[in-house]
């Protein structure tokens, strides 16, 4: 066979056909795809794009144009975001009136295109393309390009795809929901490219920075009769507001996308060879601090960053969250104030330090006195305090770069921060911490419980439940009845920054079998953590009890695992249920460790290995009832007694003659814990 004719033939066999069952193919005509049939789509001719129904629910679908060539398929357009369809009877169908029309299963349409045309446009001669750059054509065979993806963007733009004066990004609102979010990129009315926070409640631009006087100090320009932005592949981004963006990697890519992302930033992406495949790389971004743009933690919250824990809110001292689920609806007050007494007998200042609360600003005032600002700010230049008073508390962060201090006027009973200070006292040093996770549902607890236990401290604790970990466990009660367990840390050669970095780790964390920690107080040399309470204590205690019988033990001993480097029954804690959580995480590698694996001893890599090892000998208490050290009756001699560790005394059970173990050689009944009284399963046992 000739070779030419060969290759026509292999082509044919892999290009679909328009007229067979399958819609496959770069170019659709006078037809219509099928939500119900997945081999209903448009794919470019270098295979990179596809258009077609993607599932964004449950029986939930959008028509969308995605890049197929990441490792997980990504989103670059949407026609109905906010209007998906049902999985039975939706489609898109070039219409008899020369439109593209997305009809749900009831024969509505939720989305049609806007063509230009003056006359109703001929199906026949129309047809449907999916251009390589990821850009879906409508086109006619006489009118030409009648309608285009790139003309009304979602989140995304692609290179050559230009943004204009009618054309907006808005960023979707979570990871998993693809419907419109709170931000938007546009032009303004000064023609200047803009990142704007359009929340439930509020609006505020906040890029380019909108404190500023001036775009113009930013590079920006006022004074251009054109709304226009594109991207090219090499990376590089102009704006006809003189703003310009080069990509750190500058130079041809294989793709490039410049999204606004469900955070509010504008990110400029780039497709890099992974070892498992193609993802996206950050090559540029708009805002370098989160906490500056705005809506991210909504009303009555702080937003605090940092590298290592990444952006984080938290309610302001007497505000609970309203959604645990969504920051930007955020905090609400937890408190009322009697209405026939004054509120300046019933209220007091709080200090926070380098807090400040951007924009609604109900005046500005120079010099005067603390009882009549909420914000301070010291300007060197001035010589003075300058004041602004809110009338709402947006756009919260804690920046240790602002020089300014924030004073929030609250009830005074059981609500503290630093110290109540009236207008002439000094800032104290002693600070306090609640961390509110977003992802825990917990919700009830927040900073004035843990605040008020911290000044208490001071007066000292009665019930001792615990010590060890570097400290010694009381119990304590909160404001709102909750049990608490507060650990007061030894006054050892921890330093403040280090105490802070350990805290930090563990406040990240979020895991079934992990204790939570509920907040933290630092005061001169007093450190403090504030767990839940554990109702029947640690594991050590319960072992030397008659409360735990074989279920309850197996339980134990099923727990999800996490990396502890320091695991022992006094670090296993039990809840009502007996169900365990660990306890010390990450402290413990400043405290002296008990069940030291090899890797310690000999300076090995630590790995999860470690915890095997020390989870191992915790296993073999639990079955034997035994200390893992210390002086057992061994095999040795009938009656005598040596110091034999746990796990040599159990291998020589195990073992044969010939230091071969099998399971027929021995019986469980010789290391089973005696006062379970031969209760036990033997097939979980061995």
């Amino acid at each position: 066979m000739d070779i030419s004719i060969f290759f026509l033939l292999l082509t044919l066999i892999q290009t679909p056909l328009l007229s067979s069952s399958s819609k496959t193919s770069d170019v659709l005509r006078g037809s219509s795809l099928s939500v119900e049939n997945p081999s209903d789509k448009l794919v470019s001719l270098n295979g990179d794009f596809s258009a077609g129904f993607f599932p964004v629910g449950e029986n939930a679908f959008c028509f969308a144009i995605w890049l197929t060539r990441s490792s997980a398929s990504t989103v670059v357009w949407m026609a109905n975001r906010d209007d998906p369809v049902d999985g039975t009877g939706s489609q898109l169908s070039l219409s008899k009136d020369g439109k593209l029309r997305l009809t749900n299963s009831v024969g509505i349409t939720v989305w049609a295109t806007r063509t230009a045309a003056s006359t109703p446009l001929e199906s026949s001669k129309l047809q449907l393309q999916l251009q390589n750059t990821g850009n879906l054509v409508l086109n006619h065979s006489q009118s030409g390009v009648i309608w285009q993806s790139f003309d009304s963007p979602t989140d995304t733009l692609l290179p050559q795809q230009t943004l204009t004066r009618i054309s907006t990004l808005v960023s979707k609102s979570s990871k998993v929901d693809y419907s419109s979010g709170y931000y938007k990129l546009f032009f303004d009315n000064d023609n200047v490219l803009s990142l704007l926070y359009q929340g439930p409640v509020v609006s505020s631009l906040y890029w380019p920075e909108p404190w500023l006087s001036n775009p113009g100090l930013v590079g920006r320009s006022m004074y251009n009769s054109s709304r226009a932005a594109v991207l090219n592949e090499s990376g590089y981004f102009w704006s006809s507001d003189h703003l310009v963006i080069l990509a750190t990697d500058f130079g041809v890519k294989t793709h490039r996308r410049l999204t606004l992302d469900r955070d509010g930033n504008l990110r400029l992406y780039s497709l890099e060879a992974m070892n498992e495949g193609w993802d996206w790389v950050v090559t540029w971004q708009a805002v370098s601090d989160p906490c500056t743009i705005h809506g991210i933690c909504g009303p009555n919250s702080v937003c605090s960053y940092d590298h290592a824990s990444g952006r984080r809110c938290s309610c302001l001292q007497g505000f609970k969250i309203k959604d645990p689920t969504d920051w930007s609806f955020g905090c609400e007050a937890d408190f009322n104030l009697p209405g026939n007494q004054s509120h300046e007998k019933l209220s007091s200042f709080l200090q926070l330090s380098h807090v400040e609360f951007y924009g609604y600003d109900i005046e500005f005032q120079p010099n005067v006195t603390l009882q009549h600002c909420f914000q301070f700010k010291f300007s060197a230049a001035d010589g003075g305090y300058l004041c602004y008073p809110k009338y709402e508390l947006y756009n919260g962060q804690l920046t240790p770069n602002f020089e300014g201090d924030f004073y929030l006027k609250v009830p005074k009973a059981g609500f503290f921060y630093n110290k109540t200070l009236d207008a002439s006292e000094s800032r104290q040093r002693s600070f306090c911490f609640g961390l509110l996770l977003q992802w825990r549902p917990r919700g009830n607890l927040h900073f004035p419980g843990v605040l008020s236990l911290f000044m208490s401290s001071h007066k000292g604790f009665v019930e001792v439940i615990g010590r060890g970990g570097g400290g010694i466990v009381y119990k304590g009660i909160l404001p709102d009845k909750q049990v608490a367990a507060i650990k007061r840390l030894d006054e050892a050669n921890q330093g403040e920054a280090e105490f802070l970095a350990e805290v930090n780790t563990i406040g990240r964390l979020n895991h079934m079998n992990l204790i939570d920690i509920w907040g933290y107080c630092v005061g001169g040399k007093h450190r403090h953590l504030v767990y839940e309470y554990m109702e029947h204590g640690s594991l050590a205690e319960k072992l030397t009890s008659n409360e735990l019988d074989w279920k309850k033990r197996f339980d134990i001993a099923c727990l999800e695992w996490v990396l502890h480097c320091d695991v022992k029954p006094h670090n296993m804690l039990l809840d009502s249920n007996y169900q365990p959580k660990v306890a010390d995480f990450v402290l413990s590698k400043l405290m002296n460790r008990g069940y030291m694996a090899p890797e310690w001893v000999y300076k090995l890599p630590i790995t999860s290995k470690v915890d095997v090892y020390s989870y191992g000998i915790v296993v073999l208490e639990m079955v034997t009832g035994k200390s893992p050290t210390g002086t057992q009756h061994s095999s040795g001699g009938r009656g005598a007694k040596e110091h034999t560790r746990l796990d040599t005394q159990v291998r020589e059970k195990i073992m044969h003659a010939d230091g071969e173990a099998s399971r027929e050689s021995w019986n469980i009944d010789e290391i089973v814990d005696p006062s379970m009284g031969g209760i036990y399963d033997s097939a979980q046992g061995g």
